[in-house]
């Protein structure tokens, strides 16, 4: 990668790890959105005496599912925008914990070399900077 590269793609230390907790959120969101489908439920009241005000369930249920398929959805596309064909690569490795480029080489077969691997996913936290900001 050539150094206009580095510098372009640079994030502080802790910006980078803001993103990295971000991006690590992703398997739980896939499993909250699998799970969390109980859409039928009464009208609460709120509890507030003589307030009036009706607390809708469904209507906030599905405010939280939209919301969590909003995530998934910016990692993948960003994923996506870093590199299309290096995706899946990209999306296993800054969604969990422990994933290496020895990993993706040896059990996942990467077509890629290491160096252009980081700078992918580089440019992927980058891109993610620029989305969420």
């Amino acid at each position: 990668m050539n150094s206009k590269n580095c510098r372009e793609y640079k994030l502080s230390k802790n910006r980078y790890k803001e993103l990295y907790y971000f991006c690590q959120q992703y398997s739980e969101w896939k499993d909250m959105l699998r799970f969390s489908n109980h859409s039928v439920k009464s009208v609460l009241l709120s509890g507030m005496p003589g307030s009036g005000m009706l607390k809708d369930q469904t209507g906030e249920l599905a405010e939280k599912r939209v919301g969590l398929q909003e995530k998934i959805n910016l990692v993948e596309a960003t994923a996506e925008e870093a590199d299309p064909i290096l995706k899946k690569f990209i999306i296993k490795a800054v969604t969990n914990d422990g994933i290496t480029y020895t990993y993706l080489s040896q059990c996942m077969e990467i077509p890629c070399g290491k160096n252009m691997y980081y700078e992918k996913r580089r440019k992927f936290y980058w891109l993610l900077d620029k989305k969420l900001k």
